[in-house]
């Protein structure tokens, strides 16, 4: 029975289900017009909230009250998500309290609204993998600081020294020495010292990947003391580092990769034929070894490279996985005139390096003595074009270097 516009159901109910959804549906379609009052008026609130929850988070953080900043933070995200200012702060007060997760959420979140930075600026980036660092995230750590390092970050002393060395030892523990020794020096050419920095470079000296230092002597001793002399070097103090390294290496002769470390030192003092002695001495107490084989196929490299070739040969049946390797190599045989059997050892390392320009130099070389005019052309024209754009050298900490690494 219908009495005005009330429906009365058997069950006695008033108002339908359907009734119910048309008369919600009106109602919120009302006060969700951009004129609504009701809706401007808690438009209005809602900014006078966060306004002021922003200004209280704020002033907790610059008095040190990490705690109440991080609540505060918190609820004014609520009201605005899309505030990459709170993101950040959230982000960076969580790292100062050591809550890695919460922080490295933070700054995924900031990432998301500003993918590739925000202007330019890469921070965000490197704070997430400073964050995966401490979280024990070794490879997402790095490549994320590597891509905030090629994006640019603030102009902050302190930051670039705490990214430098943080990626210096995330190349350590990857087994790239090269990368880390040339990031770990440059801190110590800058004045930066520290017993971690010292013991990450004696690590990368002497082919260490393990994570912490040892604590026993005396390997503890070695390793700080190999520090040492290579943080001497790379502030061009020579005479220092030769001495300390020197002792070392006599007091320790049978320490794994002390005479490799002393060589890679002489290298770096002009002593190519006092460094060749070592990685010669280094060879014999390791017969295994195939990085020291390098560094003296890399020291005959157009001084005698047929001298060198048979070291460069050797270490790649040593280690056929090591991509640099079938470089040197094939830099070696193409130096001395065998391009037929250069051009297979260039082309694994097209493989492994694509986007370094060098590699498709060497090959344009190889494929135009042996009459692939196509192949000489494209693979210039590939060299051309990448000379424009950063190395891979240059992306990867310089691991792509006539001197061998890894």
């Amino acid at each position: 029975m219908v009495q005005g516009s009330i429906i009365i159901g058997r069950s006695g109910t008033k108002f339908s289900t359907l009734i119910w959804l048309r008369v919600a549906i009106v109602y919120v379609l009302l006060i969700a017009l951009p004129g609504n009052p009701a809706t401007a008026q808690r438009r209005a609130v809602s900014q006078k909230n966060f306004a002021t929850l922003s200004a209280q988070a704020d002033a907790a953080r610059a008095a040190d009250h990490l705690d109440q900043a991080t609540v505060l933070y918190k609820k004014a995200l609520v009201l605005r998500p899309a505030w990459p200012e709170g993101w950040w702060s959230l982000g960076t007060v969580e790292y100062d309290q050591s809550k890695y997760a919460e922080a490295s959420r933070a700054f995924q979140r900031l990432i998301a609204l500003k993918p590739k930075g925000g202007d330019g600026d890469g921070t965000a980036f490197v704070m997430l993998g400073l964050c995966e660092f401490e979280l024990g995230h070794d490879r997402n750590a790095l490549r994320h600081i590597e891509q905030g390092k090629n994006i640019g970050i603030s102009k902050d002393n302190q930051l670039q020294d705490v990214m430098n060395y943080h990626e210096g030892i995330l190349l350590q523990r990857s087994g790239k020495f090269e990368g880390a020794r040339e990031v770990l020096d440059e801190l110590c050419a800058n004045g930066v010292h520290s017993k971690e920095l010292v013991n990450g470079l004696g690590m990368v000296a002497l082919q260490m990947r393990d994570k912490d230092p040892p604590l026993q002597e005396p390997e503890a001793q070695i390793i700080a003391r190999v520090g040492v002399a290579t943080c001497l070097a790379a502030q061009h103090k020579f005479d220092q580092a030769q001495q300390v390294i020197t002792v070392v290496a006599q007091q320790y002769p049978d320490f794994p990769y002390i005479h490799y470390a002393y060589g890679r030192l002489l290298l770096d003092v002009d002593h190519p034929k006092a460094a060749t002695q070592q990685f010669e001495q280094e060879i014999k107490d390791n017969p295994g070894d195939a990085i020291a084989r390098l560094q003296i196929a890399a020291v005959n490299y157009r001084v005698d490279s047929a001298a060198g070739l048979p070291y460069a040969e050797e270490a790649v049946k040593l280690d056929p996985n090591y991509p640099f390797g079938h470089y040197l190599l094939g830099l070696l045989l193409l130096d001395t005139g065998s391009y037929q059997k250069a051009i297979p050892e260039l082309e694994i390392a097209r493989r492994y390096f694509p986007q370094e320009a060098q590699v498709y130099f060497a090959l344009g070389s190889a494929y135009a003595h042996v009459g692939r005019k196509q192949d000489a052309a494209r693979a210039r024209a590939t060299f051309a074009r990448l000379k424009q754009q950063p190395s891979e050298q240059e992306r990867a900490g310089g691991e792509m270097d006539t001197k061998p690494q890894q």
